[in-house]
């Protein structure tokens, strides 16, 4: 027989610890509040780069030309009247330098490159301005790359000054780093937006000079439609517990059901309350691990239930706490070995992305452990009150195949 631990002597303990870890997510929510991302903040975000032009393109001829990139390179897109709608592709593996990137974009007829930078320098990683327009003219248009670090965050922030109430972050890290600038709405202006792209662009331009600040991405959110989303948030994952109670309450007894719930409810509020101490952004990723960690604790905890009816049913003990110690005993390699296969792939994830899925990655690590710890000391301690003065007289004589607890 395995040996079995006496998880029942630190029930109060831990029971105690989550109260005061959730009650200070709460206190913390009212003194701090939660960072909430552009899903669930109206207002807007821009990301930009500040990054010197390393190619100019230009077009001349009667078709319509326009210019994309991606992480593999950059794309000649020939369309309109009197073309065959082509796409020429040049990959950074085949042109690794600018020189020979820019050689091959001269190959299009009517295009143009010229280098702006040494050709000798690596092709990889060039992007565009989203604020212009793509389709190459006898104007030039430029393709830029970030080959070393040209403003840091407080840099940034002083340009910003200005603007008090623009918050900013890095995004990316290297070549590919950047700033996240936000500007809160609060839906007393409707041309708000565009006053602040241009506020924001007429800073950036002063300080770093006009061709170097590029804008790769803007997002802007209104302020009905953010409190909408939070409502609706709030609704999905109320929904969604209350299904699970459903579940639950018709597979076992109420206090089964009940101490399950109530053990992912406390999944969910420490993950709210990690988020709220590390002020990380919360986004619809954020909603998505909250789910996922939902889903992942209440399997862990049926499996561990279904192990206590069954050893009910058995007779493994006269008192109800030696059961679960029992259980929880026999459960916990599987839970171990679950978790810990889970994690290798999360932490993976956390190590090698940045940005919003790396911190998504943290709050499934955090959920995860929460969710093992929450189904012995949680959901234990509550069906251990519930069931304190439980004999086994008290069950009804029930063959397997009816029995419910």
């Amino acid at each position: 027989m395995k040996k079995v631990i006496k998880f029942n002597k630190m029930y109060i303990p831990f029971v105690i610890l989550s109260t005061l870890l959730i009650v200070s997510g709460i206190c913390g929510y009212f003194t701090k509040g939660i960072n909430y991302g552009i899903d669930f903040k109206p207002g807007l975000v821009q990301e930009v780069r500040i990054a010197p032009s390393a190619v100019f393109l230009t077009y001349e001829g009667n078709t319509s030309v326009s210019v994309r990139t991606s992480t593999a390179g950059v794309s000649i897109v020939i369309s309109g009247v009197g073309s065959d709608n082509t796409t020429y592709d040049f990959y950074y593996g085949q042109y690794p330098t600018v020189a020979e990137l820019v050689a091959a974009l001269n190959t299009v007829e009517g295009v143009k490159a010229v280098a702006n930078v040494s050709g000798s320098l690596p092709s990889t990683g060039m992007f565009t301005d989203s604020e212009i327009s793509n389709v190459l003219s006898e104007k030039p248009y430029a393709l830029y790359r970030s080959y070393e670090e040209t403003a840091s965050i407080e840099d940034v922030r002083v340009a910003l000054a200005s603007l008090p109430e623009a918050d900013v972050k890095e995004s990316g890290t290297g070549n590919e780093k950047g700033f996240q600038i936000r500007v809160g709405d609060d839906g007393s202006d409707k041309d708000v937006s565009a006053k602040n792209k241009s506020l924001i662009n007429a800073a950036l331009t002063r300080a770093f000079g006009k061709d170097n600040v590029v804008v790769v991405k803007t997002d802007f959110i209104g302020a009905t439609l953010s409190a909408s989303l939070v409502r609706n948030t709030a609704y999905l994952v109320l929904g969604t517990l209350c299904l699970i109670w459903i579940y639950a309450a018709f597979r076992f007894k109420w206090d089964f059901a009940l101490g399950a719930v109530i053990a992912i409810i406390h999944d969910a509020l420490i993950m709210v309350t990690f988020v709220v101490w590390t002020q990380m952004e919360f986004t619809s990723l954020s909603i998505a691990a909250v789910l996922t960690v939902v889903g992942y604790s209440i399997n862990d905890t049926v499996v561990v239930l279904d192990r206590v009816r069954e050893n009910v049913r058995l007779g493994r003990s006269k008192i109800f706490k030696e059961i679960l110690n029992i259980s929880q005993s026999e459960c916990l390699s599987r839970t171990l070995i679950t978790t810990i296969t889970t994690l290798l792939a999360i932490i993976s994830l956390y190590v090698f992305t940045t940005g919003q899925m790396k911190d998504f990655a943290l709050l499934l690590i955090v959920g995860m452990i929460s969710g093992v710890y929450s189904t012995i000391f949680i959901a234990g301690a509550f069906i251990a009150l519930c069931r304190r003065h439980w004999k086994p007289s008290d069950e009804k004589q029930k063959t397997p195949a009816v029995a419910a607890y």
